[in-house]
């Protein structure tokens, strides 16, 4: 059976879920080969060094978007895509001013799980690292801090 085509626009998008210091909201979570979510983010705000078993692919929409890539860093304006393949340690911060991303995920991604069990963190209080941590792992992310 086919998928039926599916057209969100910005008045029917869910409530931006709040993942340390990263605006989450999520465009599609209906796929099992697919995820898409649109990032935002202040300026110097962005996940540590981290890995995962799924390939992400990032497309820069607005500002820039600083990824690291073991001790390279790359400095990625907005029209940049950027691909990181499974098991590759990254992370990101975003740029001067801020900035704005499309994230696209690939199968056994876990990424909108975790996004959702870390902003239910947020909402509860301010939580502590060893519980951030440990909610990246639960749902596939290794933190290698």
């Amino acid at each position: 059976m086919a998928a039926n085509p599916r057209v969100m626009f910005p008045d029917t998008r869910g409530t931006p879920l709040s993942v340390v210091g990263t605006e989450v909201t999520v465009l599609s979570a209906d796929r099992a080969d697919l995820k898409i979510t649109l990032q935002r983010g202040e300026e110097g705000t962005g996940p540590p060094p981290h890995h995962h078993d799924w390939d992400e692919a990032f497309y820069v929409t607005r500002g820039q978007v600083n990824f690291a890539f073991g001790g390279t860093l790359t400095n990625c304006p907005a029209g940049t895509l950027v691909h990181v393949p499974a098991g590759t340690v990254h992370a990101f911060s975003y740029g001067p001013g801020g900035g704005e991303m499309l994230e696209m995920t690939g199968p056994r991604s876990q990424a909108v799980t975790m996004f959702a069990a870390l902003d239910k963190l947020a909402t509860a209080g301010e939580p502590k690292p060893e519980q951030l941590v440990a909610t990246a792992a639960a749902h596939g992310v290794v933190l290698t801090l």
